[in-house]
């Protein structure tokens, strides 16, 4: 067996970037069939040719080498998804390889300040990230950037990639173990996406309006969250990043997006209380008696937020407040299923097995909690159409969507979150992810 190096695996991680230099001459299909080549060699050449010191332990352990295997995937992926804008994938390829391998080799060699959320990664890691990260997607966006007809500006080629490579180091700073190469990638492509279809003409349209707005939401904002802070339903984190999402969708998604945020919050916090001698007594009540933090804030509204900045950015503001809607109908009704069914579920099992578990096992559903999260998805679609965000006949697809997410997040849960390839704020902003998605496409 040969010897680990995290050095060479690292300096591998980073040099094979090069191959995204390639973007800027190959259509997309010549692009994705180099990605599979490049799977193909790491999974049956590269052991044969001494690459197995670049495996990890618990890559020998079970034979094959996940992370080295899901870095060309995940490049196919990102080939796959932004078959017309190769500047976008070979932007994401440079915060993957430059960003993640420069955190890991200046992280190792820097000792110092670790971050306070999670202590396995380093202050000056981080930082490296955010630099190397972003200066090396901005690098391949220029570069492919002549290739895509028409060119984006020189400005989205610069500020894009920068802003992918700050919320890619964000995700990339979250204490789990889902792999770096699925969580990255995933991370960079949603802004460089949500850049994508950014339009100057819309905005100008909305500029004045939101402007108008930002004192009023500002200063609401800030009180609300200090009054939720004295009431023990937030932390001082929750307190500061939910004062930041709040401001976000009550200047672009209007009084009535913050209204259903509002409410859903206010859902999730009673629900929350329910039943806590039950909860307490069995070990499942939620952590710092039931404050939430900045985390939970940006998992259950995060897509939200990128949702009302999508209403007033773009021209398909109807559709981003739909999603907006199924976002934090999905994230408030599945908060009320989990903890009115830990308050009062009688038989609790597994979605993915139908096997019965103890209540607050990761990924268990029960019939109360379920009808619950149901009526409440219910409830509060019907708000959202009262406040004017959707349309009444949306009411069923908001509904569904926000039942689909749910659905989504229990089985994950009941196969990730155990061994801590996923966490509860991560399944959280998957199940909204999801719920928007899938509105989407219905509607």
């Amino acid at each position: 067996m040969s010897t680990h190096s995290e050095r060479a695996r690292q300096w591998v991680h980073v040099g094979s970037s090069v191959f995204a230099l390639l973007l800027r001459g190959l259509t997309w299909p010549q692009a994705a069939l180099l990605a599979v080549a490049a799977l193909a060699f790491n999974a049956f050449v590269l052991p044969r040719l001494g690459g197995r010191q670049l495996y990890r332990p618990a890559d020998h352990a079970r034979g094959f080498p996940v992370g080295i295997l899901l870095y060309p995937v995940a490049v196919l992926l990102l080939i796959l998804f932004f078959r017309t804008r190769r500047d976008l994938v070979a932007a994401a390829w440079g915060i993957l390889a430059f960003g993640d391998g420069m955190a890991t080799l200046v992280g190792h060699r820097v000792r110092g300040a670790r971050l306070r959320w999670n202590g396995d990664k380093s202050v000056a890691g981080t930082l490296a990230f955010l630099v190397c990260g972003g200066a090396a997607g901005m690098a391949f966006a220029l570069w492919v950037r002549p290739a895509i007809a028409p060119p984006p500006s020189l400005a989205f080629a610069i500020i894009a990639p920068l802003a992918a490579a700050v919320a890619a180091a964000l995700v990339e700073s979250i204490p789990v173990r889902l792999d770096d190469n699925i969580s990255v990638p995933v991370a960079a492509a949603v802004v460089l996406w949500a850049a994508s279809h950014l339009d100057a003409t819309a905005w100008s349209a909305s500029r004045a309006a939101v402007i108008a707005s930002l004192p009023l939401a500002i200063a609401f904002n800030v009180v609300v969250a200090y009054l939720g802070f004295r009431a023990k339903t937030v932390s001082i984190s929750g307190m500061i990043g939910g004062a930041v999402v709040g401001i976000v969708i009550y200047a672009c998604g209007g009084a009535g997006a913050w209204a259903l945020l509002f409410l859903t919050f206010a859902a999730a916090t009673i629900s929350s209380r329910a039943g806590l001698a039950r909860k307490t007594r069995l070990g499942i009540a939620e952590e710092k008696g039931g404050r939430r933090g900045a985390g939970n804030a940006f998992a259950n509204c995060g897509v939200a937020a990128l949702a009302s900045v999508l209403a007033v950015a773009t021209p398909w503001r109807a559709e981003a407040l739909l999603a907006l809607t199924a976002a934090l109908v999905a994230g408030g009704s599945d908060t009320v299923a989990s903890e009115i069914g830990k308050a009062w579920g009688r038989r609790t099992f597994l979605v993915t097995s139908l096997a019965r578990v103890a209540p607050g096992t990761p990924g268990a559903v029960s019939l109360e909690g379920t009808l619950a999260g149901l009526a409440s998805a219910a409830v509060l679609a019907a708000i959202a159409i009262a406040l004017g965000l959707v349309g009444g006949r949306m009411i069923v697809a908001v509904i569904v969507a926000a039942t689909a997410g749910a659905l989504v997040e229990s089985a994950l849960g009941a196969t990730l979150e155990g061994p801590g390839i996923l966490n509860n704020d991560m399944l959280n902003f998957i199940n909204t992810g999801v719920a928007a998605v899938t509105v989407l496409w219905l509607a």
